[in-house]
């Protein structure tokens, strides 16, 4: 009679615990392996950028193709399915957000996919100084920010958007005053004439605005004046001595005689010299006709030129001429007989280089 042993419990379960740990082992292996591909598609670095920053520029009313085909197309991004699956976990295919975005080299999905989500734009410095004309005022902006430059034009030639702000279309320049300036990219028309008028009363702070009063200007009256100035000298030291000249004829009720109003009236910048038929010009910009400062600035006005009124030369000059050696500098004279001299110096140095017009 054959017998037959029995397994021991013991026995029996070795054998379970020998094939139960490879396979938990293959389990936790695997499962190891599928975290850290996921960790480091959602944390790990996965943008490349040249000298290590790149500005993304998202327009208004863009969705994920065009912001991924941008970051693609300037080969921003090392792995691009990490980045849609990342964005499309996060709900930023959805949620796209216009704007100007600072990408830095190594950023992970997540950093990007969170920043974009945001919207944690990087401000644009905005500058602009001595502009002329409206057109030319739209057409700057527009090259710096997102804003519709012909919508902007239109503004600033709308009455009602003028008068909101308290100016009319003549003088509505006024309140822009040149500087540099912290605003998003994708900042409205609407929005940034909002700003304007806010850094145009931070500027016509108390002290200002009483240094106006006392030299008997308002501050967009300042600002026209201020303009002249700007065009009539390019030396920064001579300023306040032109902005006296001015005051003087205005406070006897004298024409102001400012050749570059002409200039403005006539809508050409590049004339040198001032002709006798100009000054027949009806307009309200030809001050050789009307008296008093025009009903606008024929520029935008520096800053410098703005305070040389506010605290102009205080003198008994009522003419100034360009000097004959053409350095950018005046003569001043207190009489007509001493300032025809200067002229004719003048006239007589524009004539030795066949400057006619």
């Amino acid at each position: 009679m054959t017998s037959t042993k029995k397994k021991s419990p013991k026995s029996k379960g070795t054998k379970r615990r020998r094939v139960i740990i490879p396979v938990l082992l293959i389990i936790f292996v695997t499962a190891a392996l599928v975290i850290g591909g996921l960790t480091y598609k959602i944390w790990g670095p996965n943008t490349s950028v040249t000298n290590d920053e790149y500005y993304l520029y998202i327009p208004t009313g863009a969705n994920f193709e065009q912001v991924k085909d941008s970051l693609v197309k300037n080969g921003i991004l090392r792995n691009v399915s990490s980045f849609e699956w990342t964005a499309a976990k996060k709900g930023y295919k959805q949620n796209i957000k216009s704007g100007r975005y600072l990408v830095k080299s190594n950023m992970s999905n997540n950093s990007l996919v969170d920043m974009l989500r945001a919207g944690k734009q990087v401000p644009v410095k905005v500058v602009f100084n001595s502009i002329r004309l409206k057109d030319q005022f739209a057409g700057k902006i527009g090259k710096q920010l997102e804003v519709d430059s012909n919508r902007l034009l239109e503004l600033l030639n709308d009455k009602k958007t003028a008068q909101k702000y308290g100016f009319d279309k003549e003088n509505f320049l006024c309140m822009f005053i040149p500087d540099t300036y912290e605003m998003y990219w994708n900042t409205s028309p609407e929005k940034f004439i909002d700003k304007m008028n806010r850094q145009y009363h931070n500027f016509w702070n108390t002290e200002r605005r009483k240094q106006a009063e006392l030299i008997g200007l308002k501050p967009d009256e300042v600002i026209i004046l201020a303009s002249i100035v700007e065009q009539e000298t390019i030396k920064e030291d001579e300023k306040p001595t032109v902005a006296g000249v001015y005051m003087n004829r205005i406070n006897k009720g004298m024409p102001l005689e400012a050749d570059p109003t002409l200039k403005y009236a006539i809508g050409d910048f590049a004339i040198q010299r001032i002709l006798n038929k100009d000054k027949l010009i009806n307009s309200p910009y030809n001050t050789y006709m009307y008296t008093g400062l025009p009903p606008g600035p024929i520029c935008m006005p520096s800053v410098s030129s703005v305070k040389s009124v506010l605290k102009y030369n205080h003198h008994n000059y009522i003419f100034f001429c360009a000097k004959d050696d053409l350095s950018g500098y005046h003569n001043f004279a207190r009489t007509l007989d001493q300032h025809m001299r200067n002229a004719r110096a003048y006239q007589n140095g524009l004539n030795k280089i066949n400057i006619r017009r």
